[in-house]
């Protein structure tokens, strides 16, 4: 089968941190075994879902170049949740239970109280036709809740966290639809995988009971299993994810002015055995995509490290790939001769500045403004037609004999109002002849 793999975000909010580098989990494994991702919109809360949502998460994934094989909506699938609900109830997997919220907290403080473990004790399945008869008549409605096999095994081979096992009769038979008919994410989700044929579930860690559950429906809808993959999840550099950091998405990156290959480069490699690079090609992400590489340790995003990164990116990065973003006028010669100087690409507009002026001149001392003056003489007699600068601080260098800091530090000063900046070998002739003999002028 193809290498089938999903992304399932839920429309009530913009995609965070977290949600980027699952999205992006999913996709590398797909790449790396030639397969295919899909995007499934897990909209089944219609309160809370908006299809403005829905339209940022495409936005969202296509800006970090995420590209989905296919598109699905629970919204659209509540036909197909029913059928198979029936199949389940009439096969005496999913049955009614009456308890209020109040009624299983209590039970819950009850058991915990005694030393034992919080788990659901079956008390519906003891109702007889006429109680639940009775109980509806007093205006309750049932929730419905997925019958476990005690007596069946649960394990897996976890890609990430090796072999898993668990023990059913210490589950609580899980909640799989509200009161009110709607629908809670466990059974859907198991139903979608089966339909969209996807054969390796990856996801958070937080997730690993939720899969204990969730391969027994698997086996109840006579479907075979997926594999599955649980990756540690992300931490802060201080320990704990902040809530700020932990809710940080495109939008944010995008104004802090971070390059969609740096993310993809940082949380590609983030919490496996691999240095995070600044790697401009995904090819490599790709090829070296390995869950033997993942560890179970919480993998830790330090925010500074992706802005130094983010300026690693950024002095790769080709013209035709920021022309979109360069101040007007900014060819690729002005972009290659700026860049290495950049922590960010909006950083350009500054040094564009620099090239077409106007500049202010800090103070020069009185031998300065002399050399200075020296200096505007002679840049109207060289040969402005390759390498400017070398011949004109060679020039002033035999008749001043400066040299180093006394000969550069004037002339930059001068004509780039700054003290260090890009390369002068390769800023001259963005600034030009004519230009640059008024700057020396005017500064004399």
């Amino acid at each position: 089968m193809t290498v089938t793999t999903r992304f399932a975000p839920s429309p009530t909010g913009r995609l965070h941190l977290g949600n980027l580098r699952a999205a992006l989990i999913n996709w590398l494994f797909a790449k790396a075994n030639g397969g295919r991702l899909l995007l499934r919109i897990d909209d089944t809360d219609a309160a809370r879902s908006e299809e403005r949502f829905v339209e940022a998460i495409r936005a969202d994934l296509a800006w970090l170049g995420i590209d989905v094989a296919g598109e699905e909506r629970q919204s659209a699938r509540f036909d197909r949740y029913e059928a198979r609900f029936a199949e389940l109830v009439a096969a005496g997997r999913v049955y009614p239970a009456y308890e209020t919220p109040e009624e299983l907290e209590l039970r819950r403080k009850v058991l915990l109280g005694r030393g034992l473990p919080p788990v659901y004790e079956r008390a519906a399945l003891a109702l007889s036709q006429a109680d639940r008869a009775r109980l509806e008549a007093e205006g309750r409605r049932p929730h419905w809740r997925f019958r476990l096999d005690h007596d069946a095994p649960i394990g897996w081979h976890d890609l990430v966290r090796g072999e898993q096992r668990f023990e059913a009769a210490r589950l609580s038979d899980p909640v799989v639809r509200r009161a009110d008919g709607s629908w809670l994410y466990l059974l859907p989700s198991v139903i979608d995988d089966i339909d969209m044929g996807v054969t390796t579930v990856i996801r958070g860690e937080d997730h690993v009971s939720n899969t204990a559950t969730q391969i027994q429906m698997f086996a109840s809808l006579g479907a075979g299993l997926p594999e599955f993959a649980h990756v540690a999840l992300l931490t802060g550099a201080e320990g704990k994810l902040s809530k700020r950091l932990g809710a940080t998405g495109v939008d944010e990156f995008r104004a802090m002015g971070i390059e969609p290959e740096a993310v993809v480069a940082m949380l590609a490699r983030l919490g496996t055995s691999d240095p995070v690079e600044p790697l401009v090609d995904r090819a490599p992400l790709i090829a070296g995509f390995d869950f033997a590489r993942f560890g179970r340790a919480p993998a830790r995003f330090d925010e500074a490290e992706l802005h130094a990164l983010n300026a690693r990116i950024v002095h790769q990065l080709d013209w035709a790939r920021v022309q979109a973003q360069l101040p007007e006028g900014m060819d690729r010669a002005g972009w290659e001769a700026i860049r290495a100087n950049l922590s960010t690409v909006a950083e350009a507009a500054d040094w564009w500045q620099v090239v077409t002026g106007p500049i202010t001149v800090p103070a020069l001392s009185d031998e300065d403004r002399a050399f200075v003056a020296e200096a505007a003489a002679v840049a109207e007699s060289i040969d402005w037609a390759e390498a400017s600068w070398a011949a004109l601080t060679g020039a002033l260098k035999q008749a001043t004999g400066r040299k180093g800091r006394a000969l550069f530090l004037p002339l930059r000063l001068a004509l780039t109002g700054r003290e260090h900046g890009p390369d002068m070998a390769a800023l001259l002739p963005l600034i030009g002849r004519d230009a640059a003999i008024l700057r020396l002028r005017a500064a004399a």
